[in-house]
């Protein structure tokens, strides 16, 4: 069963949505380059509102282990999504500050990205696109692929579906696909997860 992830998740009206809806994980961005960034008292306090059903994914570009590691060990985040140049040897680091799960992103431009992909020593596994930005890669190249990963790039409503049917994907990610105006719709959230669902049951 694919699951759902809803990520760059930022007010407390969207946690309110997401109770409703009840994905599987919500993703709060701490790389403060993004427009979606959120601090630690940010997170805390939205996680406090969250339905306890659904768990948290910090998501990380090239931060320092120990910072990582310390918000999942105080629960501000189930699962640390790492986005940026981290290595096994990171991995390894990380394995010795906490127990918690690690994902790690891989941007797919080609068959050598998903092998490099495949060895990493991560929990789980997120293939993307991009950073954020709403593009969608080549899923021919998932052809045959045998690792379960999170897919995202580009998801949206429309075209979830049809990833779910081609790839079978351990979970799907969106962020930019489910916003208006650069900021979560009720609407869109709720119309995601619904298509999900129906392709998965």
């Amino acid at each position: 069963m694919t699951r759902i992830k809803l990520c760059g998740i930022t007010r407390p009206q969207d946690i309110e949505v997401i109770n409703k809806i009840n994905p599987d994980y919500i993703g709060f961005v701490f790389a403060p380059a993004s427009k979606r960034y959120v601090n630690e008292e940010t997170a805390a306090a939205l996680k406090k509102q969250l339905s306890l059903t659904v768990q948290t994914v910090g998501v990380f570009v090239d931060e320092t282990p120990s910072i990582v590691a310390e918000l999942l060990n105080k629960g501000v985040i189930d699962l640390a999504q790492l986005h940026g140049h981290e290595d096994e040897t990171y991995i390894h680091m990380m394995r010795g500050l906490t127990d918690k799960p690690i994902i790690k992103a891989f941007r797919i431009k080609s068959k050598d990205d998903l092998i490099n992909a495949q060895g990493c020593s991560a929990d789980h596994i997120l293939l993307d696109a991009g950073a954020g930005d709403g593009a969608v890669f080549d899923w021919d190249l998932l052809s045959g692929y045998s690792r379960p990963y999170f897919l995202a790039g580009g998801l949206d409503p429309s075209n979830v579906g049809e990833a779910i049917k081609r790839l079978h994907p351990y979970a799907v990610d969106v962020s930019s696909g489910i916003e208006t105006d650069g900021l979560k719709d009720p609407i869109k959230m709720r119309e995601f997860c619904d298509t999900v669902r129906r392709f998965i049951t």
